[in-house]
């Protein structure tokens, strides 16, 4: 991975007026993290004195390991530019589900925002984020801003008043974006099964990556999709702007595509700026299983690392390396369960592509990220297994049967786990 070129620091500012030495300091993630703030923190942090960063997926510099040496960084996830830190044994993770994490983090000493210039009324809108950072604002003792002139306006349930600012410093930088490699012809095919589940009318939750894409591109016949996602792509905003997903038919939020975080280039900002039809929500109400289970046909679409025979998911380590999140994977498929007509889907392709090993395995490596209580389909490049109602040794037939076919001998002599 690249590790970006840090943002200039903004000349005259002291952050030791506002941070104290062992402060708890918080900002957005992804596109939302406030650099011109970052930086001057991680160039001001012998000065500043050690603090605690609590950070999500990251593009920029900030996670350099190097700056360890006084910042203490802890994040729910090992993705972006977080892989660097946790390569290095210097991020700390918090194995908790999402929608806990403003709850969890509160109160905050230094909440960082990156908003975008304010409405007419004078408030400003989020920006790119609500999800966890929006609940902390009122609990936080200080909150920076990083007010940006290309900054999207994107609407919300929530607003920052000017006079809660302690300072703001202004810029108009080009926002980062996570680059995203074409899908390969295993990630086609498995897309191509699970286009094949989704009828007109169904609300949708999906990721980011190669997979994903792949999936939302298989759905340009569809009609009348909805969205409520943890966050959303540029894959959703062509499929909005060529007419499939309409929010029409959703029994909530009907018109409304609901996220708590967009993250993808200039066409999602372009399609985010003042859209009616786009809404923030913290993750208390994007992952909460009762608002899930009350859309009709939500189809909870999620990866992992590797799934065992009886259905337990491992979406967070990989030989022995933190690299994913518990994320709110678990709460989604739950509410996929309990929608009338859902589909909690976890897809992966069989194998890992640079060894070849199965991802389809008779014990996980690593720790059970959902238990197998929340399993329902599982998709690979060979099939559908539904694992809804079915016993241990169903399931175990099923899953040899999505197994790449040079596995599936061994995957069968294998001990049953009990």
């Amino acid at each position: 991975m690249t590790f970006p070129d840090p943002v200039a620091i903004p000349a005259g500012l002291r952050l030791t007026d506002w941070i104290r030495p062992g402060d708890s300091v918080v900002w957005g993630q992804a596109a939302a993290e406030p650099e011109a703030l970052t930086s001057a923190l991680v160039a001001q942090r012998h000065a500043v004195g050690p603090v605690t960063a609590t950070i999500g997926l990251s593009l920029t510099a900030t996670t350099d390991p190097a700056h360890a040496d006084r910042l203490r960084f802890r994040s729910y996830c090992a993705s972006g530019t977080n892989r660097r830190l946790a390569q290095a044994g210097a991020l700390e993770i918090l194995p908790v589900p999402y929608s806990t994490l403003s709850r969890i983090l509160a109160p905050v000493d230094v909440l960082m925002l990156h908003l975008p210039p304010p409405r007419p009324d004078g408030l400003h809108n989020l920006g790119l984020v609500n999800e966890w950072l929006a609940p902390l604002i009122d609990s936080a003792r200080v909150v920076l801003a990083e007010v940006n002139d290309r900054m999207p306006d994107v609407p919300g349930d929530i607003a920052v008043r000017p006079e809660r600012l302690a300072a703001v410093v202004r810029s108009a930088r080009p926002l980062r974006s996570l680059d995203s490699a074409p899908p390969s012809d295993i990630d086609r095919r498995i897309a191509a099964h699970v286009c094949g589940l989704i009828e007109d009318g169904s609300v949708l939750q999906i990721g980011l990556g190669q997979l994903p894409d792949a999936i939302l591109g298989g759905l340009r016949d569809r009609r009348d999709l909805g969205v409520h996602s943890g966050l959303i792509s540029d894959g959703i905003a062509a499929l909005t702007e060529a007419g499939v997903i309409t929010n029409a038919r959703k029994t909530r939020d009907r018109g409304v595509t609901v996220t708590g975080w967009l993250l993808g280039g200039e066409r999602l900002w372009r399609f985010a700026h003042r859209n009616p039809g786009l809404r923030l929500c913290p993750t208390s109400y994007t992952h909460d299983p009762a608002v899930l289970s009350g859309h009709d046909r939500l189809v909870a679409i999620n990866s992992a690392i590797e799934v065992d025979l009886t259905g337990q998911i491992n979406a967070e380590v990989a030989d022995g390396a933190y690299i994913g999140a518990v994320g709110g994977a678990a709460e989604f498929l739950r509410g996929a369960h309990g929608s009338r007509g859902g589909l909690p889907i976890v897809a992966l392709a069989s194998t890992v592509r640079r060894t070849g090993a199965s991802r389809i395995v008779a014990r996980l490596s690593g720790p059970v990220s959902t238990p197998r209580s929340e399993a329902g389909i599982i998709v690979t490049e060979h099939g559908i297994a539904d694992l809804r109602g079915c016993t241990l040794a169903e399931r175990r037939r099923r899953m040899i049967d999505i197994a790449d076919p040079a596995q599936r001998a061994a995957l069968d002599a294998a001990p049953p786990l009990p």
